[in-house]
């Protein structure tokens, strides 16, 4: 299974036009790369030192010139069980011969830590912690040896033995599990600095057609190994990944996987490292009598890729699978011969022994540069820090980098250190006044200090933009629509409500009187409001979402963290002024232990007993299972324990992943917020819903959000209400940055609602619009349009004011009630699950309008 082309040698004309192209500086396309990979001879020699100055003008721009890096390691084999059949691998094996063995299913922990020390005494500063995927889900031995052991599933016991490996011996781990979802990098990042998994490939037949390589193995499908890269660069997860050449692949379709590489690497920023590894056959495999890769096609092959990738790619070429060929491949461009270990093996590899450091300096000196360590986080993250580094290993790896450099720092020793969460989570910092400036000094400025930086790259998400942003012709009966509508929401089809999206002059006018008319007979005149307290207790995040203004960084002007204290006060000056209701949520700051929300929600109930929590959207709710290991329903347990009441139901913006990984380069999924919202539904944990419109969407996506609300309440029940959310464009980043739309029109609006109040009949009775938002007057149209519902008084509200909403942070009941009689409706108060609201708390709230007579100082003293 040898690489071939799909057609003879490249003509002599087009090989010398790709050389002239490469050697010029222009970026080549995969047809010219598939060229080059079939250089051979003078041409391969040209090719190769073209690469080499590319990668020699990196060097320089990173600030270390003539240098060639590696880690010193140990490999942990984990465990070799696995659910895939790979028709090359040896690392995978089965229950019966490791029984025969004398070994265990799984490294014991004491195993784990005896070789981690072995390691750490002869200098290792990197673990490499590899085992096979998912091998509860094939061998009944594996999920027997978890469970006597503790452990929900392999990840579990990952986790639990990386923070060990810290603890006890200083190394840091680098992990290599094999297929990640985004939840398990949230899961796995607060205890490793780096990860990786090989893409090997991006040809789909070699995985898809029977006699392929990757023929029944799941996790080979490359679908989802690039999948799985997105949500490492999605995750802020320095990651390391490459191809395995020689197993059947075309020349085209290795140039494919070269690029698709290259595009991951361009959006997240986050490949911190290429391998490029030769296929080499192995006895008692069903590959064993397939041919080596040539050293030719690996020359060639790091040499395009070091073109395709550029000068800041690192690339690397296992030392211990090429014979004495080590100057060729510094020669074609390579920077890092990858993790070398005094101690172990190369499991994977096991009949190729590491070669001694010393023999790998000399190869290094004899081409001219010189061997420096490296730890398993690459130097260019180490630097960075935030947010490629959790604070729970920052700790780790500082002990062992370079301040200057990012390398390895010569003499570190390893030692274990406590692995914990920050110090001081809850000390008052920063802008904690901005709740009350926002409406007067407004904010410091209109974006943050590494907009061009945690976002992910603007022309590359620009290009993946693009074909969402083509409006679709609708050519469906409106007339028909509205008929149906009018007689029973419930049986529009898609294409009618399509049609009724996209409805505007007359069209519009009726399809808004049809919506107020069964608002009318769903939940009566009365608009409703809520006496409530938005608390946003800290702003620092890290997240990247594309659309948000209120997110900053730790070191930005307008960034703030209130203390436990702060926010216990802002409850109980809430409740003095008839509030039943405390909103809370934050930003993900990384200082933040996922005990964090209990402890809020504890204070808060402590301070005032009788006030209803309504807190922490899906994505802190992620945010707090993850980083305490523990399940998203046992984490809301607790939270429910600790005084959760209900949560917000955002976080959703639109649960359409073709505009969320636009508007967001790392929040949650749109199936991990249905998962979510599910899991709390079912604990008897109510929530809203949401939908944020305006951007970068169109109204095929409005109505697959709808349904997909639609069909969630059918199953649980759990909405209490759904919320029209238009995009605040100002200040938002995906707007600055020239991508999103202005938000909505007036028209967009009226449709919105509308068309919620139809498709979600008869599920979600309550329809909420935004005065935050829309202001007074849009409000009163959305009253006319469907909605019943005007949320809140709000008393504060930052995230919306950050983004460049001219309609202020709070209003008054009297103000409320203007807007209902605006609209030609009366008003009454409810409590978040829309129950009556008790007299005392009614006169509490006309006692003082519902809004504060003072707000907090900036720190109390």
């Amino acid at each position: 299974m040898t690489s071939t082309g799909t057609g003879s040698r490249p003509t002599d004309n087009a090989m010398r036009r790709a050389l002239r192209r490469a050697g010029d500086g222009v970026a080549l396309d995969v047809t010219e790369a598939a060229v080059l990979l079939r250089a051979r001879g003078a041409d391969l020699d040209r090719l190769a030192g073209i690469a080499a100055r590319v990668r020699d003008a990196g060097l320089a721009e990173a600030g270390r010139p003539g240098v060639i890096t590696y880690s010193r390691s140990v490999f942990l084999p984990l465990t070799r069980l696995c659910r895939d059949t790979c028709h090359y691998c040896t690392f995978a094996t089965v229950p019966g011969r490791l029984r025969r063995a004398g070994q265990g299913m799984f490294l014991s922990m004491d195993e784990v830590l005896d070789i981690a020390r072995r390691g750490a005494a002869l200098g290792c500063k990197e673990a490499l912690i590899t085992l096979g995927d998912k091998p509860e889900d094939r061998w009944p031995e594996a999920r027997e040896w978890l469970d006597a052991h503790g452990y929900d599933d392999t990840l579990a016991y990952v986790r639990a033995v990386a923070i060990r490996v810290l603890e006890e011996t200083g190394l840091l781990p680098h992990l290599n599990p094999g297929v990640l979802t985004w939840e398990d990098f949230q899961r796995l990042k607060p205890v490793a600095p780096s990860m990786g998994m090989m893409l090997e490939t991006t040809a789909e037949r070699l995985w898809s057609e029977p006699g392929g390589p990757h023929h029944g193995s799941p996790d080979k499908e490359p679908a989802v190994r690039l999948r799985v890269l997105q949500d490492a660069g999605r995750s802020s997860v320095p990651f390391t990944s490459g191809l395995l050449i020689g197993i059947g692949e075309t020349y085209e379709e290795r140039a494919e996987s070269l690029f698709a590489l290259r595009r991951v690497a361009r959006a997240h920023h986050g490949l911190q490292e290429l391998i490029i590894q030769n296929f080499r056959a192995k006895p008692d495999t069903a590959m064993r009598a397939a041919p080596d890769a040539e050293l030719d096609d690996l020359v060639a092959t790091v040499a395009v890729a070091r073109l395709v990738l550029g000068p800041s790619a690192c690339l690397q070429a296992p030392p211990n699978l090429v014979d004495d060929a080590h100057a060729r491949l510094i020669g074609a461009g390579i920077d890092d011969w990858g993790g070398v270990s005094p101690v172990t093996i190369d499991h994977v590899n096991p009949e190729r022994p590491w070669p001694r450091i010393e023999e790998l300096a000399a190869h290094s000196a004899a081409a001219g540069f010189s061997l420096r360590e490296r730890l398993c986080v690459y130097p260019e993250f180490v630097r960075r820090g935030e947010p490629w580094l959790d604070p729970r290993v920052l700790p780790h790896v500082t002990a062992l980098a370079d301040p200057e450099t990012g390398l390895a720092r010569p003499g570190a020793v390893p030692r274990g250190l406590p692995w914990q969460e920050p110090d001081e989570a809850f000390t008052a910092t920063g802008r904690t006044d901005l709740h009350r400036t926002i409406d007067t000094d407004g904010r410091s400025g209109d974006r943050r200090g590494d907009f061009d930086a945690v976002y992910g790259d603007w022309d590359a998400l620009r290009e993946a933009a693009a074909p969402g942003l083509v409006p679709q012709r609708v050519d469906g009966d409106v007339r028909e629509a509205l008929r149906v509508a009018a007689d029973d929401p419930e049986r529009l089809t898609d294409a009618q409500a399509l049609a009724l999206l996209h409805a505007d002059g007359p069209a519009l006018d009726a399809l808004c009187g049809v919506a107020d008319d069964v608002r009318a007979s769903a939940v009566g005149d009365d608009v409703t409001y809520i006496v409530t307290r938005n608390i946003n207790f800290t702003n620092v995040c890290y997240t990247g979402c594309r659309f948000c203004a209120f997110a900053q960084r730790r070191t930005d002007a307008d960034a703030y963290t209130l203390s436990l204290e702060q926010v216990a006060d802002r409850a109980a000056q809430a409740w003095d002024v008839g509030a039943v209701e405390v909103c809370m949520q934050g930003g993900i700051h990384p200082d933040l232990p996922g005990t964090a929300y209990f402890d809020i929600a504890r204070a808060v109930k402590a301070r005032v007993p009788g006030i209803h929590v309504h807190a922490f959207s899906p994505m802190e709710i992620v945010n707090g299972a993850s980083r305490t290991g523990l399940s998203v329903r046992d984490w809301l347990t607790a939270a429910k324990e600790a005084g959760l009441d209900s949560i917000p139901g955002t976080a959703a913006e639109i649960l359409d992943d073709e505009v969320r990984w636009v508007l967001t380069k790392g929040k949650l999924p749109a199936a991990t917020w249905i998962d979510v919202v599910r899991t709390a539904h079912e604990l008897g944990i109510r929530s809203s819903s949401t939908m944020m419109y305006g951007h970068v969407d169109q109204p095929r996506h409005w109505l697959g959000h709808l349904r997909t609300l639609a069909r969630l309440q059918q199953e649980t029940g759990g909405f209490t209400e759904f919320v029209t959310l238009p995009f605040v464009h100002t200040n938002a980043p995906v707007y600055l940055a020239g991508i999103a739309r202005p938000g909505p029109t007036v028209r967009d609006n009226r449709a919105v609602t509308a068309m919620a109040r139809l498709l979600l009949h008869p599920h979600i009775p309550n329809i909420q619009t935004s005065w935050v938002k829309l202001g007074a007057e849009g409000s009163a149209e959305m009253l006319r349009s469907g909605a019943n519902d005007l949320g809140g008084t709000l008393m504060e509200e930052t995230i919306s004011r950050m983004a460049g909403s001219g309609w202020g942070s709070y209003k008054s009941v009297r103000e409320l009630v203007g807007i209902a009689r605006a609209a030609g409706r009366p008003a009454r108060p409810r409590t978040t699950l829309y129950g009556e609201v008790p007299e005392e708390r009614r006169a509490a709230a006309e006692a003082s309008d519902g809004h504060l007579p003072e707000l907090l100082p900036v720190l109390t003293d």
